[in-house]
């Protein structure tokens, strides 16, 4: 039987992973096309947190967003 803390552990190590492909992507994309980086960046205030139980922090998601753009581009 799969408890909570299970499935808490198992959408990090996905989230994990998800992170990694993703930044391995963009770093190789941007490489190829520069300007990537600046696109996202200036999409990064429409981005928002659609959780509709009281948990949504739209400013928080664009938070993290900007240090993945951070991140990557120290790349």
């Amino acid at each position: 039987m799969t408890t909570a803390s299970d499935s808490a552990v198992q959408a990090r190590q996905r989230e994990i992973a998800a992170e990694h492909i993703l930044f391995q992507v963009v770093a190789h994309v941007e490489a190829q096309h520069p300007g990537l980086l600046d696109r996202i960046e200036g999409s990064i205030e429409h981005l928002g947190d659609p959780a509709r139980d009281g948990t949504g922090d739209d400013e928080a998601v664009r938070e993290i967003a900007r240090r993945f753009v951070a991140s990557a581009r120290k790349s």
